[in-house]
């Protein structure tokens, strides 16, 4: 071998690359590709396979998964933990274990979290052709299953040669550190490729550090958004996500103690400011507080940090009301700090922060505006109260007493997992976050099964923290393969387990939209063919006690409260099952959300969806 090369196949030459490389932050650095997970069928047994058993686990951690999207979703959730600074790869072989990562890699690339994805694909070569699982295109014969990944992916690529993987394995990476692009990366590796040897050159095998850059904000454009900042009377700041993933939370306090500016949150922004620090408002939106949207309705400038302004907190167009509303975004995007016809600072929000805080000296918002908004703060936390108290210890618990008991059970920085579901509506308006990372919620692409696995790549990035994940009967059905990983690994999560019988939150949907609660009950068919009868004696404590967890059943709000303490001072993976009241007790939402309802209907309840509907669309605005 040349002093200058080694001679490795393309999969042993990617995992040893894989394990050079660092992010650096702030003088903090740590591995990029911190591990990976993997299943393994013909197509990337004997490559990735092999090469990830010639390394070592001291050279590549593996993780041995159950369902290839439950991978992605325990790399996402490890990823988010971290603050994009390390993130995990997953390999899969070609076919179904390949397509499985799309909804995985649609989740990370909308949440602006990084992962990399290395599925198996077709023979290079095409000597046998076709071959198992192989999709056959007539007239393009370079396309495989695995292009389905290309729209959900920020960088994609296929490894048709070897030397093919400098390029484009070092493209990958600058990707996946950068905070302005991150996200799905595809690396699609041919099956006699991953196998096939050639001579690297000793340089790709070196040391990389890709420092995570904080831009400060153009200097034009810090002056202008100074100038609207001062001259707003009722301005309201709302944090998104990029507030975390910069870790951005002390200078957004400390901008917000110095001009009195009060801060609503997004579901991914939510925990920015402790839930008891005076300019906390709370969510924003369609699950907002009464508080939040109150103020938007009437802002003049709304302040953006890190956000995306989706639907639900634009409450689809309908929430700025006030006519001379102006938008102020601070973003690391350019993409996004554009929304809404805003003006723009580019970049970090840390550092964006910082400079506002300082051109800002001096300057704080009227004492009777101050005054409004910490009354109407006061008004929400007694609403909270009450969706949390249970007079009763010894009656059925209802979702939002589940919520309260399990807020007097966890510790400041356990952290709390959802997606979907009626449960991030309940948790956006009422769960009071004391620390940064207490509130995981993926609502970005509100993937029903995310919470399991991803609740394995918290424990993961951050070892000893109690991790909580809250599912409902629903979700659990669709993803629970998982547990097997946490019992394997001995991770203790601890999962929430809501029984209420069907999909509540499409339910109430579909009764408020005039589709009559259609097929969303878990239930017998009745003699109507309707699903109205009996429900499913389907047993899902039983369920995960079969795949290893240690279970506690609860059927009244004391026995919730002791399985809970027992759940968190355990040391092994538990399930907290509950059936609960399906009475409704979480505040009605307090801005709306366009979900399109049918224009002509014979049926009662369609024709009187469509009455509101058409009053509430009236109030829509393009911010311009």
């Amino acid at each position: 071998m040349n002093a200058r090369t080694r001679r490795l196949t393309t999969a042993q030459a990617l995992v040893r690359f894989l394990s050079a490389q660092y992010t650096e932050r702030d003088g903090v650095r740590r591995r990029l590709i911190a591990g990976t997970w993997g299943i393994f069928g013909h197509g990337n047994v004997a490559g990735v396979g092999q090469a990830l058993v010639e390394a070592g686990e001291d050279v590549m951690p593996f993780h041995q998964g159950r369902n290839e999207q439950s991978m992605v979703h325990a790399a996402v959730g490890y990823a988010r933990q971290l603050n994009r600074l390390s993130a995990q790869a997953v390999t899969t072989s070609i076919g179904p274990g390949a397509t499985n990562l799309v909804t995985g890699a649609a989740l990370a690339t909308i949440n602006r979290l990084p992962v990399l994805l290395l599925p198996g694909d077709y023979f290079a070569s095409h000597a046998p052709d076709p071959l198992l699982q192989q999709l056959e295109h007539p007239v393009e014969a370079d396309v495989s299953v695995n292009d389905t990944l290309r729209p959900v992916s920020r960088y994609f690529d296929r490894i048709t040669r070897p030397e093919a993987l400098i390029p484009s394995a070092l493209q990958a990476m600058r990707v996946l550190a950068d905070p302005a692009e991150t996200g799905a990366v595809t690396l699609a590796l041919p099956q006699d490729v991953q196998a096939e040897a050639y001579d690297w050159p000793e340089e790709f095998f070196t040391e990389r550090v890709w420092y995570v850059r904080r831009p400060a904000p153009d200097p034009v454009e810090l002056a202008a958004a100074v100038e609207a900042i001062r001259s707003a009377g009722r301005p309201l700041i709302v944090a998104g996500g990029g507030v975390h993933h910069s870790e951005a939370e002390e200078a957004l306090k400390a901008l917000v103690e110095a001009t009195g500016i009060p801060v609503a949150s997004t579901q991914a922004g939510k925990g920015s400011l402790r839930h008891d620090h005076p300019a906390d408002l709370g969510g924003i939106g369609h699950t907002g507080t009464a508080v939040s949207d109150d103020l938007a309705r009437t802002a003049d400038l709304v302040i953006g940090v890190g956000t995306r302004y989706t639907d639900f907190t634009t409450a689809s167009g309908t929430l700025f009301q006030n006519p001379e509303v102006r938008f102020l975004n601070l973003n690391i995007t350019g993409f996004d700090a554009h929304k809404l016809a805003a003006r723009t600072l580019v970049c970090d929000a840390k550092s964006g922060l910082e400079k506002l805080l300082e051109a800002l000296s001096g300057h704080r918002v009227g004492q009777e505006y101050e005054a409004e908004y910490r009354s109407g703060k006061d008004r929400w936390d007694e609403v909270v109260d009450a969706a949390y108290r249970a007079d009763d210890e010894n009656a059925v618990p209802t979702q939002t007493q589940v919520l309260g008991t399990l807020d007097a059970a966890v510790g400041d920085d356990d952290v709390v997992i959802n997606a979907a579901g009626s449960l991030p509506g309940d948790l956006h308006k009422l769960w009071r976050s004391r620390s940064p990372r207490q509130y995981h919620l993926e609502y970005g692409y509100s993937c029903m099964g995310y919470e399991i696995p991803a609740g394995i790549g918290v424990q993961q990035a951050a070892p000893g923290t109690p991790v909580w994940a809250l599912v409902g009967d629903g979700t659990y059905l669709m993803m629970p393969t998982e547990i097997v990983t946490a019992v394997q690994e001995g991770l203790p999560v601890n999962i929430v387990l809501i029984q209420n019988h069907g999909y509540a939150s499409i339910g109430g949907l579909s009764q408020e939209t005039g589709g009559e609660r259609f097929g969303t009950a878990y239930r017998f068919r009745a003699a109507d063919g309707t699903f109205s009868g009996a429900p499913l004696p389907v047993d899902l404590a039983a369920n995960a006690a079969s795949l290893g967890m240690d279970v506690r059943r609860a059927k009244t709000v004391r026995e919730l409260r002791e399985a809970l303490a027992a759940a968190r001072a355990s040391d092994r993976p538990t399930c907290v099952y509950v059936e609960t009241d399906p009475a409704p007790t979480a505040p009605p939402a307090e801005a709306w959300w366009d979900v399109p309802v049918a224009e002509t209907a014979s049926r009662a309840a369609a024709v009187e969806a469509r009455e509101r509907y058409d009053r509430h669309v009236a109030g829509r605005r393009r911010h311009l």
